[in-house]
Protein backbone atom coordinates (compact mmCIF):
# COMPACT_ATOMS: atom_id res chain seq x y z
CA UNK A 1 0.00 0.00 0.00
CA UNK A 2 1.29 3.42 -0.95
CA UNK A 3 2.68 5.55 2.31
CA UNK A 4 0.29 8.48 3.07
CA UNK A 5 3.07 10.39 3.77
CA UNK A 6 4.85 12.96 1.73
CA UNK A 7 8.40 13.99 2.27
CA UNK A 8 8.63 17.67 1.00
CA UNK A 9 12.21 18.25 1.52
CA UNK A 10 13.07 16.54 -1.86
CA UNK A 11 11.76 17.36 -5.30
CA UNK A 12 9.95 20.46 -6.70
CA UNK A 13 9.12 23.10 -4.35
CA UNK A 14 5.76 24.67 -6.47
CA UNK A 15 5.25 20.95 -7.57
CA UNK A 16 5.34 19.53 -3.59
CA UNK A 17 3.50 23.00 -2.88
CA UNK A 18 1.11 22.72 -5.30
CA UNK A 19 -0.04 19.27 -4.85
CA UNK A 20 0.01 19.50 -1.37
CA UNK A 21 -2.54 22.68 -1.75
CA UNK A 22 -4.74 21.14 -4.02
CA UNK A 23 -6.66 18.13 -2.00
CA UNK A 24 -6.54 21.16 0.99
CA UNK A 25 -8.20 24.03 -1.42
CA UNK A 26 -10.79 21.13 -2.39
CA UNK A 27 -11.45 19.57 0.76
CA UNK A 28 -11.39 23.70 1.89
CA UNK A 29 -14.63 23.97 -0.43
CA UNK A 30 -16.26 21.00 0.49
CA UNK A 31 -16.31 22.10 4.47
CA UNK A 32 -17.81 24.61 3.47
CA UNK A 33 -19.92 23.96 0.94
CA UNK A 34 -21.32 21.70 3.82
CA UNK A 35 -20.89 24.76 6.26
CA UNK A 36 -23.20 26.71 3.45
CA UNK A 37 -25.37 24.19 3.40
CA UNK A 38 -26.78 24.84 7.17
CA UNK A 39 -27.44 28.55 5.94
CA UNK A 40 -28.69 27.87 2.73
CA UNK A 41 -31.01 24.98 3.45
CA UNK A 42 -31.93 27.34 6.56
CA UNK A 43 -32.80 30.40 4.55
CA UNK A 44 -34.54 28.47 1.71
CA UNK A 45 -36.87 26.41 4.62
CA UNK A 46 -37.43 28.62 7.40
CA UNK A 47 -37.05 32.32 6.72
CA UNK A 48 -34.95 35.48 7.26
CA UNK A 49 -35.30 35.28 10.83
CA UNK A 50 -33.76 31.61 11.09
CA UNK A 51 -31.40 32.74 8.62
CA UNK A 52 -30.46 35.44 11.04
CA UNK A 53 -30.32 32.72 14.06
CA UNK A 54 -27.79 30.83 12.33
CA UNK A 55 -25.67 33.70 11.21
CA UNK A 56 -25.99 35.70 14.50
CA UNK A 57 -23.75 32.32 15.76
CA UNK A 58 -20.74 32.46 13.26
CA UNK A 59 -18.49 34.60 14.84
CA UNK A 60 -18.55 33.38 18.42
CA UNK A 61 -18.68 29.92 17.03
CA UNK A 62 -15.28 30.46 15.48
CA UNK A 63 -14.38 32.21 18.26
CA UNK A 64 -14.30 29.51 20.69
CA UNK A 65 -13.48 26.43 18.06
CA UNK A 66 -10.11 28.39 16.93
CA UNK A 67 -8.32 28.81 19.52
CA UNK A 68 -8.12 25.42 20.01
CA UNK A 69 -7.42 24.56 15.91
CA UNK A 70 -4.48 26.63 17.01
CA UNK A 71 -2.83 24.58 19.16
CA UNK A 72 -3.41 21.76 16.79
CA UNK A 73 -1.53 23.99 14.20
CA UNK A 74 1.11 23.71 17.16
CA UNK A 75 0.98 20.00 17.14
CA UNK A 76 1.12 19.78 13.19
CA UNK A 77 4.18 21.93 13.21
CA UNK A 78 5.90 19.55 15.85
CA UNK A 79 5.15 16.74 13.58
CA UNK A 80 5.84 18.30 10.39
CA UNK A 81 9.83 19.19 12.01
CA UNK A 82 10.41 15.68 13.49
CA UNK A 83 9.23 14.43 9.99
CA UNK A 84 11.86 16.65 8.52
CA UNK A 85 14.61 15.79 10.80
CA UNK A 86 13.56 11.53 10.47
CA UNK A 87 13.19 11.93 13.91
CA UNK A 88 10.14 8.64 14.38
CA UNK A 89 10.12 8.53 17.65
CA UNK A 90 9.21 11.69 18.45
CA UNK A 91 6.88 12.03 15.63
CA UNK A 92 4.92 9.40 17.60
CA UNK A 93 5.00 11.10 20.91
CA UNK A 94 3.52 14.10 19.27
CA UNK A 95 1.05 12.39 17.16
CA UNK A 96 -0.80 10.35 20.74
CA UNK A 97 0.09 13.89 22.94
CA UNK A 98 -1.71 15.98 20.48
CA UNK A 99 -4.86 13.53 20.29
CA UNK A 100 -5.08 13.46 24.07
CA UNK A 101 -5.13 17.26 24.31
CA UNK A 102 -7.41 17.73 21.70
CA UNK A 103 -9.80 15.63 23.21
CA UNK A 104 -9.87 17.22 26.75
CA UNK A 105 -9.78 20.72 24.50
CA UNK A 106 -13.47 19.21 23.29
CA UNK A 107 -14.94 17.74 26.43
CA UNK A 108 -14.40 21.50 28.09
CA UNK A 109 -15.47 23.67 25.17
CA UNK A 110 -18.46 21.49 24.58
CA UNK A 111 -19.38 22.29 28.87
CA UNK A 112 -18.42 26.11 28.33
CA UNK A 113 -20.54 26.19 24.88
CA UNK A 114 -23.81 24.72 26.26
CA UNK A 115 -23.53 26.49 29.32
CA UNK A 116 -22.52 30.16 28.11
CA UNK A 117 -24.83 30.31 25.17
CA UNK A 118 -27.55 32.64 26.50
CA UNK A 119 -25.24 34.98 28.19
CA UNK A 120 -23.05 35.48 25.38
CA UNK A 121 -25.98 35.65 22.58
CA UNK A 122 -27.15 38.33 24.99
CA UNK A 123 -23.72 40.23 25.18
CA UNK A 124 -23.41 40.21 21.83
CA UNK A 125 -26.87 42.12 21.53
CA UNK A 126 -28.63 39.44 19.20
CA UNK A 127 -32.11 40.81 17.83
CA UNK A 128 -34.67 39.38 20.80
CA UNK A 129 -36.62 37.84 17.60
CA UNK A 130 -33.98 35.39 16.59
CA UNK A 131 -32.27 35.05 20.11
CA UNK A 132 -34.77 31.61 21.37
CA UNK A 133 -33.38 30.01 17.77
CA UNK A 134 -30.05 31.00 18.12
CA UNK A 135 -29.44 29.65 21.32
CA UNK A 136 -30.80 26.20 20.35
CA UNK A 137 -28.63 26.28 17.45
CA UNK A 138 -25.53 26.91 19.34
CA UNK A 139 -26.27 24.64 22.13
CA UNK A 140 -26.79 21.86 19.93
CA UNK A 141 -23.49 22.42 17.81
CA UNK A 142 -21.73 22.59 20.90
CA UNK A 143 -23.22 19.38 22.04
CA UNK A 144 -21.43 17.55 19.66
CA UNK A 145 -18.82 20.04 19.16
CA UNK A 146 -15.79 17.35 20.47
CA UNK A 147 -16.46 15.86 16.97
CA UNK A 148 -14.99 19.28 15.03
CA UNK A 149 -11.88 19.12 17.62
CA UNK A 150 -10.81 15.63 17.04
CA UNK A 151 -11.21 16.00 13.32
CA UNK A 152 -9.13 19.18 13.17
CA UNK A 153 -6.54 17.20 15.21
CA UNK A 154 -6.36 14.21 12.77
CA UNK A 155 -6.54 17.05 10.22
CA UNK A 156 -3.01 18.59 11.45
CA UNK A 157 -1.47 14.99 11.88
CA UNK A 158 -2.17 14.19 8.67
CA UNK A 159 -1.14 17.19 7.02
CA UNK A 160 1.93 17.52 9.34
CA UNK A 161 3.19 14.01 7.39
CA UNK A 162 2.64 15.46 4.13
CA UNK A 163 -1.13 13.80 3.78
CA UNK A 164 -3.45 16.29 1.61
CA UNK A 165 -5.73 13.87 0.14
CA UNK A 166 -6.94 11.18 2.91
CA UNK A 167 -8.92 14.54 5.04
CA UNK A 168 -10.30 15.23 1.67
CA UNK A 169 -11.69 12.08 0.99
CA UNK A 170 -13.43 11.86 4.08
CA UNK A 171 -14.46 15.19 4.47
CA UNK A 172 -16.24 14.64 0.56
CA UNK A 173 -18.34 11.97 2.24
CA UNK A 174 -19.37 14.20 5.31
CA UNK A 175 -20.25 17.02 3.38
CA UNK A 176 -23.07 14.51 1.25
CA UNK A 177 -23.73 13.33 4.38
CA UNK A 178 -24.50 16.85 5.78
CA UNK A 179 -26.51 18.06 2.94
CA UNK A 180 -28.96 15.02 2.68
CA UNK A 181 -29.20 15.39 6.69
CA UNK A 182 -29.82 19.45 6.67
CA UNK A 183 -32.78 18.77 3.68
CA UNK A 184 -34.32 15.35 5.10
CA UNK A 185 -34.57 17.61 9.16
CA UNK A 186 -35.72 20.76 7.88
CA UNK A 187 -37.34 20.39 4.27
CA UNK A 188 -38.60 16.74 5.32
CA UNK A 189 -39.56 16.64 8.69
CA UNK A 190 -39.59 20.66 8.91
CA UNK A 191 -37.80 20.53 12.41
CA UNK A 192 -36.30 23.56 14.25
CA UNK A 193 -32.64 25.58 13.26
CA UNK A 194 -31.48 23.69 15.76
CA UNK A 195 -31.35 20.59 13.52
CA UNK A 196 -29.13 22.30 11.16
CA UNK A 197 -26.43 21.99 14.14
CA UNK A 198 -27.07 18.35 14.72
CA UNK A 199 -26.73 17.33 11.15
CA UNK A 200 -23.18 19.03 11.32
CA UNK A 201 -22.28 17.07 14.25
CA UNK A 202 -23.31 13.66 13.01
CA UNK A 203 -21.21 14.52 9.55
CA UNK A 204 -18.43 15.87 11.28
CA UNK A 205 -18.69 12.50 13.61
CA UNK A 206 -18.21 10.20 10.32
CA UNK A 207 -15.54 11.99 9.27
CA UNK A 208 -13.28 12.01 12.90
CA UNK A 209 -14.12 7.96 13.09
CA UNK A 210 -12.49 7.66 9.34
CA UNK A 211 -9.63 9.43 10.72
CA UNK A 212 -9.18 7.60 13.43
CA UNK A 213 -9.56 4.07 11.65
CA UNK A 214 -6.65 5.25 9.39
CA UNK A 215 -4.32 7.01 12.00
CA UNK A 216 -4.56 3.10 13.44
CA UNK A 217 -4.14 1.10 10.57
CA UNK A 218 -1.13 -1.68 11.32
CA UNK A 219 0.38 -0.63 8.20
CA UNK A 220 0.85 2.97 8.77
CA UNK A 221 4.44 4.29 9.17
CA UNK A 222 3.35 6.61 12.49
CA UNK A 223 0.37 4.18 14.05
CA UNK A 224 -1.79 5.92 16.65
CA UNK A 225 -2.34 3.10 19.36
CA UNK A 226 -4.89 3.78 21.76
CA UNK A 227 -2.41 1.98 24.57
CA UNK A 228 0.04 4.96 23.51
CA UNK A 229 -2.93 7.49 24.41
CA UNK A 230 -1.48 9.77 26.75
CA UNK A 231 0.20 13.47 27.18
CA UNK A 232 4.09 13.64 27.05
CA UNK A 233 5.15 16.71 28.67
CA UNK A 234 7.79 17.54 26.45
CA UNK A 235 5.80 17.49 23.44
CA UNK A 236 3.05 19.38 25.21
CA UNK A 237 5.63 21.96 26.03
CA UNK A 238 6.11 22.02 22.11
CA UNK A 239 2.17 22.16 21.23
CA UNK A 240 1.99 24.98 23.30
CA UNK A 241 4.89 26.98 22.44
CA UNK A 242 4.16 26.63 18.62
CA UNK A 243 0.33 26.43 19.26
CA UNK A 244 -0.65 28.82 21.88
CA UNK A 245 0.07 31.99 19.66
CA UNK A 246 -1.68 30.84 16.97
CA UNK A 247 -4.50 29.68 19.63
CA UNK A 248 -4.59 33.19 21.07
CA UNK A 249 -4.22 34.76 17.64
CA UNK A 250 -7.24 32.73 15.84
CA UNK A 251 -9.45 34.01 18.82
CA UNK A 252 -8.36 37.80 19.22
CA UNK A 253 -9.64 37.89 15.69
CA UNK A 254 -12.41 35.96 16.34
CA UNK A 255 -13.09 38.49 19.49
CA UNK A 256 -12.89 41.12 16.87
CA UNK A 257 -15.62 39.76 14.75
CA UNK A 258 -17.62 38.70 17.64
CA UNK A 259 -17.53 42.87 18.56
CA UNK A 260 -18.11 43.56 15.14
CA UNK A 261 -21.16 41.72 15.19
CA UNK A 262 -22.50 42.99 17.71
CA UNK A 263 -22.54 46.11 15.78
CA UNK A 264 -24.59 44.41 12.95
CA UNK A 265 -26.82 43.22 15.26
CA UNK A 266 -27.82 46.94 16.36
CA UNK A 267 -29.65 47.38 12.98
CA UNK A 268 -32.01 44.24 13.07
CA UNK A 269 -32.39 40.78 11.41
CA UNK A 270 -32.39 41.85 7.99
CA UNK A 271 -28.88 43.09 8.23
CA UNK A 272 -27.69 40.00 10.23
CA UNK A 273 -29.18 37.79 7.29
CA UNK A 274 -27.10 39.87 4.98
CA UNK A 275 -24.07 40.14 6.52
CA UNK A 276 -24.24 36.69 7.29
CA UNK A 277 -25.30 35.54 3.45
CA UNK A 278 -21.78 37.02 2.40
CA UNK A 279 -20.04 35.96 5.32
CA UNK A 280 -20.88 32.47 4.07
CA UNK A 281 -19.80 33.09 0.18
CA UNK A 282 -16.94 35.39 1.65
CA UNK A 283 -15.43 31.95 3.01
CA UNK A 284 -15.28 30.66 -0.17
CA UNK A 285 -12.48 33.33 -1.08
CA UNK A 286 -10.39 32.06 1.74
CA UNK A 287 -9.89 28.84 0.81
CA UNK A 288 -7.05 29.31 -1.78
CA UNK A 289 -5.72 31.38 1.31
CA UNK A 290 -6.21 28.75 3.52
CA UNK A 291 -5.01 25.79 1.07
CA UNK A 292 -1.89 27.37 0.37
CA UNK A 293 -1.33 28.70 4.12
CA UNK A 294 -1.26 24.90 5.30
CA UNK A 295 1.02 23.99 2.69
CA UNK A 296 3.23 26.14 3.28
CA UNK A 297 3.26 25.73 7.05
CA UNK A 298 4.23 22.26 6.76
CA UNK A 299 6.80 22.71 3.24
CA UNK A 300 8.54 25.31 5.67
CA UNK A 301 8.11 23.45 8.88
CA UNK A 302 9.65 19.98 6.92
CA UNK A 303 12.43 21.58 5.62
CA UNK A 304 13.81 24.18 8.34
CA UNK A 305 14.07 20.58 10.47
CA UNK A 306 16.02 19.11 7.54
CA UNK A 307 18.23 21.95 7.69
CA UNK A 308 17.28 22.96 3.65
CA UNK A 309 17.30 26.51 4.43
CA UNK A 310 17.14 27.52 0.26
CA UNK A 311 14.42 25.29 -0.32
CA UNK A 312 12.45 26.44 2.52
CA UNK A 313 12.93 30.41 1.02
CA UNK A 314 12.37 29.28 -2.34
CA UNK A 315 8.93 27.46 -1.83
CA UNK A 316 7.45 30.54 0.98
CA UNK A 317 7.68 32.85 -1.82
CA UNK A 318 5.67 30.43 -4.20
CA UNK A 319 3.20 30.00 -2.02
CA UNK A 320 2.74 33.67 -0.95
CA UNK A 321 2.39 34.81 -4.44
CA UNK A 322 -0.28 31.80 -5.19
CA UNK A 323 -2.30 32.69 -2.27
CA UNK A 324 -2.41 35.91 -3.14
CA UNK A 325 -3.35 35.75 -7.23
CA UNK A 326 -6.03 33.30 -6.31
CA UNK A 327 -7.34 34.97 -3.39
CA UNK A 328 -7.75 38.34 -6.02
CA UNK A 329 -9.30 36.52 -9.15
CA UNK A 330 -11.99 35.21 -6.57
CA UNK A 331 -12.68 39.00 -5.01
CA UNK A 332 -12.95 40.21 -8.72
CA UNK A 333 -15.83 37.33 -9.30
CA UNK A 334 -17.42 38.35 -5.86
CA UNK A 335 -17.37 41.76 -6.87
CA UNK A 336 -19.23 41.00 -10.02
CA UNK A 337 -21.20 37.90 -9.19
CA UNK A 338 -22.55 38.87 -5.49
CA UNK A 339 -26.05 40.21 -6.46
CA UNK A 340 -26.48 36.70 -8.27
CA UNK A 341 -24.85 34.32 -5.81
CA UNK A 342 -27.05 36.13 -2.64
CA UNK A 343 -30.29 34.80 -4.13
CA UNK A 344 -29.40 31.49 -3.21
CA UNK A 345 -29.94 32.15 0.16
CA UNK A 346 -32.63 34.93 0.37
CA UNK A 347 -35.31 36.30 -2.41
CA UNK A 348 -35.31 39.39 -0.01
CA UNK A 349 -34.03 42.43 -1.85
CA UNK A 350 -32.76 44.22 0.92
CA UNK A 351 -30.83 40.97 2.02
CA UNK A 352 -29.12 41.06 -1.30
CA UNK A 353 -28.57 44.74 -1.84
CA UNK A 354 -26.72 44.52 1.58
CA UNK A 355 -24.86 41.57 0.83
CA UNK A 356 -24.03 43.04 -2.28
CA UNK A 357 -22.54 46.74 -0.89
CA UNK A 358 -20.64 44.76 1.82
CA UNK A 359 -19.03 42.48 -0.99
CA UNK A 360 -17.76 45.47 -2.98
CA UNK A 361 -16.63 47.11 -0.38
CA UNK A 362 -14.38 44.31 1.17
CA UNK A 363 -13.71 41.99 -1.90
CA UNK A 364 -10.91 43.81 -3.71
CA UNK A 365 -8.64 43.66 -0.90
CA UNK A 366 -8.46 39.74 -1.02
CA UNK A 367 -4.91 39.84 -1.97
CA UNK A 368 -3.86 41.86 1.48
CA UNK A 369 -5.55 39.32 3.70
CA UNK A 370 -3.78 36.41 1.61
CA UNK A 371 -0.40 38.15 1.84
CA UNK A 372 -0.98 38.70 5.75
CA UNK A 373 -1.99 35.10 6.26
CA UNK A 374 1.09 33.05 4.20
CA UNK A 375 3.50 35.09 5.57
CA UNK A 376 1.87 34.49 8.86
CA UNK A 377 2.51 30.55 7.94
CA UNK A 378 5.56 30.62 6.90
CA UNK A 379 6.48 32.19 10.04
CA UNK A 380 4.67 30.06 11.98
CA UNK A 381 6.15 27.22 9.85
CA UNK A 382 9.71 28.40 11.39
CA UNK A 383 8.27 28.69 15.06
CA UNK A 384 8.20 31.97 15.12
CA UNK A 385 4.50 32.00 15.70
CA UNK A 386 4.53 34.75 18.25
CA UNK A 387 5.59 37.50 15.88
CA UNK A 388 2.14 36.86 13.67
CA UNK A 389 -0.06 36.36 16.99
CA UNK A 390 1.56 39.85 18.18
CA UNK A 391 0.88 41.68 14.92
CA UNK A 392 -2.83 40.48 14.71
CA UNK A 393 -3.17 41.41 18.67
CA UNK A 394 -2.44 45.04 17.81
CA UNK A 395 -4.00 44.82 14.23
CA UNK A 396 -6.65 43.22 13.94
CA UNK A 397 -8.08 43.29 17.45
CA UNK A 398 -7.24 46.42 19.21
CA UNK A 399 -7.16 48.73 15.98
CA UNK A 400 -9.95 47.25 14.48
CA UNK A 401 -12.32 47.17 17.75
CA UNK A 402 -11.04 50.97 18.37
CA UNK A 403 -11.71 51.56 14.92
CA UNK A 404 -15.49 50.47 15.13
CA UNK A 405 -15.52 51.86 18.67
CA UNK A 406 -15.22 55.41 17.47
CA UNK A 407 -16.58 55.47 14.26
CA UNK A 408 -20.07 54.14 15.50
CA UNK A 409 -20.25 56.90 18.08
CA UNK A 410 -19.46 59.27 14.87
CA UNK A 411 -21.80 57.82 12.38
CA UNK A 412 -24.10 54.98 12.79
CA UNK A 413 -23.63 53.41 9.09
CA UNK A 414 -22.78 50.00 8.02
CA UNK A 415 -20.11 50.62 5.37
CA UNK A 416 -17.77 52.39 8.14
CA UNK A 417 -18.41 48.61 9.79
CA UNK A 418 -17.12 47.25 6.25
CA UNK A 419 -14.05 49.59 6.21
CA UNK A 420 -12.43 47.94 9.39
CA UNK A 421 -11.81 44.82 7.09
CA UNK A 422 -9.44 46.61 4.16
CA UNK A 423 -7.66 48.98 6.25
CA UNK A 424 -6.58 46.16 9.04
CA UNK A 425 -5.37 44.12 6.14
CA UNK A 426 -3.23 46.85 4.61
CA UNK A 427 -1.61 47.68 7.75
CA UNK A 428 -1.00 44.12 8.85
CA UNK A 429 0.28 43.87 5.39
CA UNK A 430 2.76 46.80 5.47
CA UNK A 431 3.74 44.72 8.66
CA UNK A 432 4.34 41.77 7.71
CA UNK A 433 6.33 43.02 4.77
CA UNK A 434 8.68 44.73 6.02
CA UNK A 435 9.18 42.08 9.30
CA UNK A 436 9.67 39.19 6.70
CA UNK A 437 12.33 40.93 4.18
CA UNK A 438 14.48 42.41 7.05
CA UNK A 439 14.69 39.56 9.26
CA UNK A 440 16.26 36.25 9.17
CA UNK A 441 13.51 34.10 10.19
CA UNK A 442 14.87 30.98 8.74
CA UNK A 443 18.09 31.36 10.80
CA UNK A 444 18.08 30.09 13.81
CA UNK A 445 15.36 27.60 14.03
CA UNK A 446 16.90 24.60 15.37
CA UNK A 447 17.70 27.48 18.70
CA UNK A 448 13.73 27.19 18.79
CA UNK A 449 13.76 23.38 18.92
CA UNK A 450 15.04 22.74 22.38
Amino acid sequence: MKSATRDMTKGSPWRLIAGFALPVLLSQIFQQLYNTADTLIVGRFLGDGALAAVSSSGPLIFLLVSFFEGLTLGAGIAISRYFGAGDDASVERAIHTNIVVSFLSGIALSVFGVLLTPSILRWMGTDPEVLPEAISYFRYYFAGVLAVVLYNACKSIMNALGDSKRPLYYLLLSSATNVALDILFIGGFRWGVWSAAVATVISQAISVVLCLMQLSRKTARYRLQWAKLRIDREMLGQIVRYGLPSGIQNSVIGFANVIVQANINTFGKITIAACGTYSKLEGFAFLPITSFTMALTTYTSQNLGAREYGRAKKGARFGIVCAMILAELIGFAMYAFMPYLARFFSSTPEVIRLATNQARTISLFYCLLAYSHAVSSVLRGAGKSFVPMAVMLAIWCVLRITYITLIMQYSHELRFLYYAYPLTWSISSVIFFLYYHRSDWVHGFECAKS
